[in-house]
């Protein structure tokens, strides 16, 4: 069996996999058979799981957002619905407490749909912070990318323009649920595997 496939099955299994921690289901660990602790990049399987990170990146039934314990987590489409659901639900953890610029970014999103980081001017010198503040609360998806000049940026997107894009049929569910069956996925397997791994509005 491929690498990627071995890996792609364990994401499929669990629902996501997170691209490296040194005890849940992650990347990094299937690629190396065994977890990973401290920076993969220093690994001696590096590559393989850099490699594999980029294949599962391009996979049309993967999705990658920052939903546990704020690292990148790949998500399988089996669950999108429910990622989905809580995005779009704009509930009171997701919208407290947000900043100013964050905010602004966040009015001017949902005005265009899609906007590039690195043509941010009105939100400010580092548009990165209030993107990482709205990714970590699930407010818009947000996918790496090289500018003309070789700098790193970002594209985010609302969670309808990504369900457009990508086209998955944007059916919003019952926010609560959603967070309750992700709640008890993630309690499975941080019990399975000695985890702690958290949720977003359980912080």
């Amino acid at each position: 069996m491929k690498l990627f496939d071995k890996v792609f099955l364990q994401l499929r299994e669990f629902g996501f996999l997170l691209l490296t921690d040194p005890s849940l289901p992650s990347v990094s660990r299937f690629v190396a058979d065994t977890p990973v602790r401290g920076s993969w990049w220093s690994h001696k399987n590096a590559q393989q799981i850099f490699a594999v990170s980029e294949m599962l990146e391009d996979h049309p039934d993967v999705l990658i957002v920052k939903l546990i314990s704020e690292k990148v987590t790949f998500v399988h489409r089996d669950l999108w619905g429910h990622v989905y659901s809580i995005g779009v639900a704009r509930e009171e953890w997701q919208l407290k407490y947000l900043t100013p610029r964050a905010k602004q970014l966040l009015e001017a999103l949902d005005l265009e749909g899609c906007l590039q980081t690195n043509k941010l001017k009105k939100i400010g010198p580092k548009p990165g912070d209030a993107v990482r503040e709205l990714e970590l609360r699930l407010l818009l998806h947000g996918n790496q990318i090289h500018t003309e000049s070789g700098a790193h940026a970002k594209v985010i997107e609302t969670w309808d323009k990504w369900a457009e894009r990508t086209g998955f049929p944007a059916r919003a569910t019952d926010p609560a649920a959603a967070r309750r069956f992700l709640e008890q996925r993630l309690g499975e397997i941080n019990t399975n595997f000695s985890g702690k791994g958290r949720l977003p509005w359980l912080v």
